[in-house]
């Protein structure tokens, strides 16, 4: 583990910047930024805009350490390039931002509430490829939709025992149960996801860290005792689908959560804009969830 990336991610002012979209949520992705699906004819081409795009993003003098903590990456991108650089290294040394990797296959189906993580047959696979670019930590996502006690303690549970091999890698891990906020009983599933992660929490060893990743809570503060336990490096925010000035005013009520908001941070960016023009959109972007994350 980089021990000066552990301390900025830490203890740093800042926020953590999702620039993981995968497969499925890609086109979409390329679409808000202005690139339609005419624009390309299959799965590579598409990869490679994405990843012109997220270049353009991490290359602006607008994306800097002096806001950014860390940035989550898909593992295309981390086996892709900046400058000649792999995309972790580019963001290390040339930007001082700490590199994570989703490593998730996606969602399974609903069951009790929730999906859990669809099997990561080729984890092994990953973490020594992660290990290799020289990535600090790690991202996996389920979601809970009902306040299914069943189904919560599964998808913990599940988070938990993927994140002990993570762990056992030497990268730190974002455990990541959003919550879904259209949930009908919302608060309900918050107050039960805390206890089981306190739970879980509690069972880790001394040199045995995590961070979380959830959606901003209903109740202020309500995560104040995972935000402060000695197993976890960090809390980060995910938006959830609140649009960028609500997430940013939630995230304003919470002390000490931070923000890991994807589309707030380049909904709008667009491919056509000059370099000025994008360059000052990603500035304000910037701007607006680093002073919600302080």
């Amino acid at each position: 583990m980089n021990e000066k990336q552990f301390d900025k991610v830490k203890n740093g002012k800042g926020f953590i910047a999702a620039l993981d979209q995968s497969g499925g949520s890609t086109p979409k992705a390329l679409a808000a930024y202005g690139v339609n699906e005419d624009a390309y004819t299959n799965e590579d081409e598409m990869f490679t805009l994405v990843h012109d795009m997220r270049t353009r993003i991490i290359t602006s003098p607008a994306f800097d350490a002096q806001h950014i903590l860390g940035a989550i990456l898909f593992e295309q991108t981390m086996d892709r390039e900046i400058d000649g650089m792999y995309t972790a290294d580019y963001l290390a040394e040339k930007k001082g931002i700490a590199p994570f990797l989703k490593i998730d296959k996606g969602l399974a189906e609903e069951a009790n509430g929730v999906q859990l993580m669809k099997p990561i047959t080729d984890l092994d696979e990953t973490l020594k490829r992660a290990n290799e670019r020289h990535i600090f930590g790690t991202k996996m996502r389920s979601v809970i939709k009902e306040a299914n006690k069943e189904g919560i303690k599964a998808v913990v549970d599940q988070q938990f025992e993927v994140g002990k091999q993570i762990i056992a890698a030497g990268l730190v891990p974002i455990i990541e149960p959003e919550v879904d906020i259209n949930s009908a009983n919302k608060p309900a599933c918050e107050t039960l996801l805390k206890t089981e992660l306190l739970n879980h929490l509690d069972q880790l060893k001394d040199d045995e860290n995590v961070m979380l990743k959830l959606t901003i809570p209903t109740e202020a503060n309500l995560y104040k005792e995972l935000i402060q336990h000695p197993r976890v490096v960090r809390v980060v925010a995910l938006s959830g689908g609140y649009p960028t000035d609500i997430a940013n005013e939630k995230l304003k009520e919470n002390d000490g959560l931070i923000a890991s908001f994807s589309r707030a941070l380049s909904q709008d960016l667009n491919a056509n804009q000059s370099d000025g023009e994008f360059n000052s959109a990603l500035g304000k972007a910037v701007k607006s969830i680093y002073e919600a994350s302080i």
